[in-house]
């Protein structure tokens, strides 16, 4: 049965038509995908369906009673989630129906009337809704989604234009109405809440259309495709890659039935002709006849979008790059952050002294007097030919790395050497970067000597084409703002090419033109992103950045995954690093030579300890501990028999209970159904590290009592 069903629906703009007769339903418990270019008519879809707008002609009918809820990629918040004290109390606003369903069931305790059937049947209803949980729900969805518990204090208000529609997400996900609209919901999301969003999306009952451009999102969340394309919506089974195989045949197909019937057109035409000469007017009315017939059904055949094309050689400087060294980037003891001047925000975030952009939280306009030290990195280094991505959560010290090996930052501590021949080319972040010139055409003409006939020759390639040269650059969208930038970064050749979400703001065919150019490019590569598709496709290494470390990891997202799943983090590949070089523990010198003791320490809100939620701490407040040897084990006297048997009874059943319940665990990660849910995945690994600590520690139990033996 359908909750929602769009019947001939139309939307017109001017004399422009976004969406021609439109016919879809969606059931209950459908699970659906929404795809096609920028500017396909997806937002204006979804604000239909939701209610928010009309369409011009044909009807949109819901179920009655139906529950639906909008995440627009530009939320507009009611002034109550503005107005609340604090994140929590905000998110938990959108269970208002349950919150005054536990009062009246409290006002019934307090009045004694518990054994009333109102009562019991209040309460089963407060039970069936999942009121008892509602408080632990909410907890979960606000650190899935990446909020730390200082965060869960903060107002609205204070928090940035990306944080506040991370809240509005977590607001719908508490909120669970019957049908959830999803417009581009990946957009502010890192890698964890990315993948804890997908497990809950795959668990909830309710109905599900989802507008993303993230593949990978869409493959592990929804079950059938509706594309948008040509002003039509096509509906497709199953996910992404199935929809991506269907639609390469359906075209192949369409392609091949144009053909067929254009010789069928020129067949019927040349008989036509025929038997026109030769004066046999019967035959020439009847192929007449059949030629009309093949003109009236004519096959259209798939119109051909414009696509991204990425040169292979820059606009200047005589084609591909210069061969560089062996060694790219070397980083030894590096310690990544922001000198006072050069003090901005993690990913993006408004720097402190600047006007903030607009919809983020407004910022301190006064300076720290101390250099602010995100993350350090022992050790990593890149050769010829890498292609290495760049992950970690938000606010991790990414983006500050990226800057810092571009030279947009100075290094605070430590060594940073960039290899011989090295020329590189870094494609930043765009949030408020000012390009010059007034208009597309002008930003170009002003990086470089070129003609207006050259300069527009080289941004078609980049979907500039007449009059869209002539935009003003502050009236781009973002995607627009994406490939002129990729179009600026191309002027120059480039061996090292620096790469901060790269595909943010762009369609699904750009993001497969980026990636093809990744792959047949030359160059170094260094990725900042959290398109799981392209980190898998393209980089074969990864270098992690959390915890206010950076450790590399050899081999792809999938892989590194696999091994977060199983206890791995940046400082325990560092410690394992150090014992493997030096011989020493984290206590020894060896880890203090890498940086793991001398390095940040986290604190409350994913930043060092003492810190507020700007995830750094002044330099000169971090301090080196001193390296000492691990004291030996003092020598113990030797136990009676029936002592040390007593105690070996003891060590061995805790050796055996350990062991076994560290084997479960293991097996526990196997299973797919904890693979896929974040909260599970999270406890047994936790716990795993528990047991693995507690196993190593009665293992060093049994060597001192062997010691001891008698």
């Amino acid at each position: 049965m359908s909750i929602l069903r769009l019947e001939k629906v139309t939307r017109e703009i001017g004399t422009f038509v976004i969406l021609d007769q439109i016919e879809a339903a969606i059931a209950l418990g459908d699970r659906i995908g929404l795809v096609g270019p920028n500017g396909a008519g997806k937002t204006t879809l979804l604000r239909i369906a939701a209610g928010i707008d009309e369409p011009d002609l044909g009807s949109v009918s819901r179920k009655r009673g139906l529950t639906l809820g909008l995440l627009a990629q530009e939320s507009h918040f009611d002034v109550a989630f503005m107005a609340s004290p604090d994140l929590r109390t905000a998110v938990r606003s959108a269970a208002a129906d349950l919150i005054d369903l536990g009062a009246r069931l409290r006002e019934l305790e307090h009045a004694h009337r518990v054994e009333e059937p109102l009562y019991a049947e209040l309460q089963h209803r407060f039970e069936i809704l999942g009121g008892y949980t509602l408080d632990q729900r909410i907890d979960e969805t606000l650190s899935g989604l990446g909020f730390t518990r200082d965060e869960w204090t903060k107002p609205p208000s204070a928090l940035s234009g990306g944080e506040q529609t991370r809240a509005a997400l977590a607001r719908l996900v508490i909120a669970d109405p019957d049908l959830m609209l999803l417009d581009e919901p990946t957009n502010h999301l890192d890698l964890g809440a990315l993948e804890w969003l997908e497990a809950h999306l795959r668990r909830r009952n309710g109905s599900l259309l989802v507008a993303s451009h993230d593949r990978a999102f869409l493959d592990g969340t929804v079950e059938r495709i509706w594309e948008l394309r040509d002003r039509r919506l096509t509906i497709f089974r199953g996910d992404y890659a199935a929809y991506h195989r269907q639609r390469i045949e359906r075209d192949a197909r369409l392609d091949k039935d144009v053909a067929t019937q254009a010789e069928q057109i020129a067949r019927e035409q040349e008989l036509v002709q025929r038997y026109r000469s030769h004066r046999k007017y019967a035959k020439m009315h009847e192929h007449e006849a059949r030629l009309a017939r093949l003109q009236e059904s004519k096959i259209e055949a798939p119109k051909a979008g414009r696509k991204l094309r990425l040169p292979t050689a820059a606009l200047v400087g005589g084609g591909g790059p210069s061969r560089s060294g062996e060694i790219v980037v070397r980083a030894e003891n590096l310690v990544v952050g922001y000198l006072p001047r050069f003090r901005q925000a993690e990913d993006g975030e408004p720097a402190q002294g600047a006007e903030p952009a607009q919809g983020d939280a407004p910022t301190t306009l006064s300076a720290p007097a101390e250099p602010l030290a995100i993350a350090r990195v022992p050790f990593l280094a890149a050769q010829r030919g890498d292609r290495i991505g760049i992950v970690g959560p938000n606010g991790a010290g990414k983006t500050t790395l990226l800057r810092t090996i571009a030279g947009d930052l100075p290094p605070l501590d430590g060594v940073l050497t960039i290899g011989m021949g090295v020329s590189i080319g870094y494609l930043a972040q765009l949030r408020g970067a000012a390009i010059p010139g007034e208009t597309v055409l002008g930003a170009m003409t002003s990086a470089i000597s070129i003609t207006e006939g050259e300069a527009r020759s080289y941004l078609a390639r980049f979907l500039f084409r007449g009059d869209d040269t002539l935009k003003e650059v502050r009236a781009l969208s973002g995607g627009e703002r994406s490939r002129l930038e990729l179009a600026l970064l191309g002027i120059m050749p480039s061996n090292l090419l620096l790469l901060d979400e790269p595909t943010n703001h762009l369609d699904i065919p750009a993001r497969e033109a980026i990636e093809a150019f990744m792959a047949a490019s030359p160059a170094t590569l260094l990725v900042v992103s959290h398109d799981r598709r392209l980190l898998e496709t393209v980089c074969d290494r990864l270098w992690v950045v959390d915890d206010h470390l950076a450790a590399p990891f050899d081999g792809g997202y999938r892989a590194w995954r696999a091994a977060v799943a199983v206890g791995w983090t940046a400082a325990s590949a560092i410690e394992a690093e150090a014992r493997r070089l030096h011989g020493s523990g984290p206590g020894g010198a060896a880890t203090k030579k890498v940086g793991v003791a001398a390095g940040v320490r986290p604190g409350h809100g994913g930043g060092p300890a003492g810190t507020s939620g700007n995830g750094a701490r002044p330099l000169a407040d971090v301090p080196a501990k001193a390296a000492a040897k691990p004291p030996a084990r003092p020598k113990q006297p030797k136990l009676s028999k029936d002592a040390y048997r007593k105690q070996r009874a003891l060590v061995d059943g805790e050796l055996t209970r350990l062991g076994l319940r560290k084997s479960h665990l293991e097996l526990a990660l196997g299973d797919p159904a904890v693979g896929s849910n974040f909260v599970e995945l999270r406890r047994i690994t936790s716990e795993l590290a528990d047991v693995t600590a507690g196993l190593e520690a009665a293992e060093e139990a049994w060597l001192e009592l062997e010691d001891r033996a008698p």
